[in-house]
């Protein structure tokens, strides 16, 4: 009976969400507020709110609430990084919308990022990452940087949101990718702007993500460092002995 109740509570709040009663970014009742509302118990509307959660609707963080991330029930997309054809695939799954494209020059920590010298210039292009369409919080913020002689490519990359910059790259200039490099750690949002772009406050916990772009001679022509917000990406190791290969994959 208990299971019964918060998967009729759990339709009702989605019905909610997907119908316009709990707006995106807004928070829904407390568990307390919820449990008065509906007449049940605390363990039923975690449960519910635990299901919505499932469903990629809401967030949940202690001492702020249960937010609305989305106001339609995601896929269950959950492909592997195993090869380059599985980014492409990301790349296709989750629209860029560019929010400035500018020369930089390295320097520094920069300098070490790219694996250049300092004093190089580079072309740094700055987007977010949004799931499906605009109605859903932004799933990252990630930069680009690219050598200038490839600067023209910046319409391009505007015009064809759904693909890679380096798969642009490749199909313009014939660079070919031959591997990527790919680290991933913790870290905290620090940059005001990149914050109010993801509708998160400064230190807000995230996972960033830098991918080195090689071409066949070992060469780095193209830099990624990708920002997720914790709530909206994850990263899952499945792990098998030596005679197969480990398969990183990625949610929203």
């Amino acid at each position: 009976m208990i299971k019964h109740h918060y998967i009729r509570l759990a339709q009702h709040l989605t019905e909610s969400i997907t119908q316009g009663s709990y707006p995106l970014g807004s928070l829904l009742p407390t568990e307390m507020q919820l449990c008065e509302l509906y007449g049940t118990s605390r363990h039923t509307v975690r449960a519910a709110l635990n299901e919505l959660q499932q469903l990629g609707l809401v967030s949940r963080r202690k001492n702020v609430g249960t937010r609305v991330v989305a106001t339609e029930i995601r896929t269950g997309f959950r492909p592997t990084l195993a090869s380059l054809d599985d980014l492409v695939q990301f790349g296709a799954e989750h629209t860029r919308v560019v929010q400035s494209a500018e020369p930089v020059e390295a320097s520094g920590e920069l300098a070490r990022l790219l694996a250049c010298q300092p004093g190089e210039r580079w072309l740094r292009i700055a987007s977010l990452r949004l799931q499906d369409s605009k109605r859903t919080l932004p799933i990252g913020w990630t930069d680009v940087y690219i050598a200038p002689s490839y600067a023209e490519i910046i319409d391009e990359v505007r015009a064809q949101p759904d693909m890679l910059i380096s798969t642009l790259i490749e199909r313009r200039y014939g660079r070919r990718i031959a591997e990527i490099h790919q680290e991933i750690c913790a870290c905290t949002l620090q940059d005001a702007a990149m914050a109010q772009a993801l509708q998160l406050p400064v230190g807000s916990a995230a996972l960033k993500i830098v991918r080195h772009y090689l071409d066949a001679a070992g060469q780095v022509f193209e830099v990624s460092v990708t920002i997720h917000p914790a709530e909206r990406f994850s990263v899952s190791l499945q792990l098998k002995r030596a005679e197969s290969s480990v398969h990183p994959e990625f949610s929203q």
